[in-house]
């Protein structure tokens, strides 16, 4: 669901046009410690790490329907978690608010700030996007000149924000909107599928 809100938003068109798809390796474990080595938190959870005892009782205490039998889904409050399942480590994380005011919104925006820092993009009032390659993340003048150097940026791992109404701005719109933002590494889930497609052949 989040992936269809994404790409109906042009401005993110531009943004990945600079971003090549290549792997960062052929192996998944490989590619998880990788991603891990980022320390991509929330909520004590971090992208690519397995689950410790803790949230493994979590996650057995409040499953979710998985969209694949590869893997598990559950939810730590508002935190959704999605997992591999042989491995648990973590693939996706994410939240999301259906009818949030703009108070609540910057909360949520500057919650992560306090985690990921300053971002690589802020676009139209309404995108907050960190871009990490297995260096760190990519600061917003290293973005700006790889945008005006025609350069792709080999990405890692992502942090999306979304908003359906002004983060700072006062406008002519609702006074609530969606939020909502996802942890995720596109190299990751692309090596995952492309595996599971593979055994299944």
């Amino acid at each position: 669901m989040q992936k269809k809100r994404l790409c109906r938003i042009p401005v993110f068109v531009l943004f990945l046009c600079l971003f090549s798809g290549r792997l960062y390796a052929n192996d998944l474990n490989d590619l998880f410690e990788q991603v891990e080595q980022l320390k991509l938190e929330r909520n004590g959870y971090v992208l690519g790490a397995a689950l410790n005892n803790g949230q493994m009782k979590t996650a057995k205490a409040n499953p979710l329907d998985a969209a694949s039998k590869d893997t598990f889904k559950f939810k730590d409050k508002n935190l959704y978690v999605v997992a591999q399942k042989t491995s648990s480590r973590v693939l996706v994380m994410y939240e999301q608010f259906e009818a949030a005011s703009q108070q609540e919104i910057q909360s949520l925006i500057g919650d992560l700030y306090m985690n990921f820092d300053d971002p690589t993009v802020l676009a139209h009032d309404k995108v907050v996007y960190w871009a990490y390659t297995e260096k760190g993340k990519i600061t917003s003048k290293e973005f700006d000149r790889a945008r005006q150097d025609k350069k792709k940026l080999t990405l890692l791992a992502t942090v999306k924000c979304i908003s359906d109404i002004n983060i700072m701005e006062k406008g002519e719109e609702p006074s609530k909107g969606q939020v909502y933002y996802i942890i995720s590494s596109d190299p990751i889930l692309k090596l995952f599928q492309d595996q599971l497609q593979s055994n299944r052949m």
